[in-house]
């Protein structure tokens, strides 16, 4: 079975895809969880900061830190990911769009 697709604009904006599936705060969430852990993993491979010293400067435990940088780990909290921000001389920035 095939579908005839229309030439043309084949449709609107990502956003508003996710939207209209009802899944849009969930992938942004998401998004922005992976970015920031990205954003962590670099910062820390530029000044060659270790995994067990990323953790010492934190006060937790290897474990820990691996959740916050697993991109796929939710459970970060807002407190921690600050707390590693100022581990690597950076600020969490965040605004309600």
């Amino acid at each position: 079975m095939t579908e005839k697709v229309e030439k043309g604009r084949l449709g609107a904006t990502f956003d508003s895809f996710l939207e209209e599936q009802g899944i849009a705060e969930e992938t942004r969430e998401i998004a922005v969880k992976r970015v920031i852990a990205w954003q962590l993993a670099k910062i820390m491979e530029e000044r060659k900061i270790t995994k067990a010293e990323m953790a010492r400067r934190l006060s937790t435990s290897r474990a820990q830190l691996d959740r916050l940088l697993d991109p796929d780990n939710d459970s970060v909290t807002l407190g921690m990911l600050t707390r590693a921000a100022k581990a690597v001389g950076r600020t969490i920035k965040l605004e309600l769009a």
